[in-house]
């Protein structure tokens, strides 16, 4: 299947605010269930659960194939281009440039998720020429919400995304950012 994205960059790190959101890489693998085998994590968003060492390998290798694709980027949150504290998605789709994170809950409270969003806004806004970039939430996710205001997000005057996932009905707002 050949995309009609144009492709991302093979490597990407970006830095600002105190942060390096960096490609994950296979040394990464062991360090991801504890970011990511968490209730809150199965809970707000997409990513499996259980979240083990397969479902690492699976989504590392998932990762590639959307980035060959030029759809989607995830990269590891950190502080200094080491040890992963959480991931920060970009996903190209029809209805907009689309942002989304995860942060574990070892290093939740510290601004991480709203850092690494504007970052990624900034790269969307300056690199792929992005007009808008969007995240998806629940308005009942106090901690997004949070991260939306803080990352200079406001909330659209859109019908809400419904839908199901792993057994429980959604409801999700979506909140914008234009290019300054």
């Amino acid at each position: 299947m050949t995309s009609t994205n144009p492709s991302f960059p093979e490597r990407i790190e970006l830095k600002g605010e105190g942060l390096v959101l960096r490609d994950w890489t296979e040394a990464d693998l062991a360090a991801m269930p504890g970011l990511f085998d968490h209730p809150d994590i199965a809970y707000w968003t997409p990513i499996v659960s259980p979240f083990d060492a397969a479902a690492a390998r699976a989504r590392l290798d998932r990762d590639r194939k959307l980035r060959a694709e030029g759809t989607t980027i995830l990269l590891a949150i950190t502080v200094d281009g080491g040890a992963p504290l959480g991931e920060v998605m970009l996903r190209r789709a029809p209805e907009g440039t689309e942002i989304g994170y995860a942060v574990g809950p070892a290093h939740r409270g510290r601004g991480l998720a709203a850092r690494a969003v504007r970052i990624m806004s900034a790269y969307a806004f300056e690199q792929l020429g992005a007009e808008q970039v969007i995240l998806e939430l629940e308005a009942e996710n106090a901690a997004s919400v949070a991260v939306a205001t803080k990352a200079g997000f406001r909330l659209l005057d859109v019908p809400l995304i419904t839908g199901e996932e792993k057994g429980r009905p959604y409801s999700l707002q979506t909140w914008g950012r234009t290019r300054s």
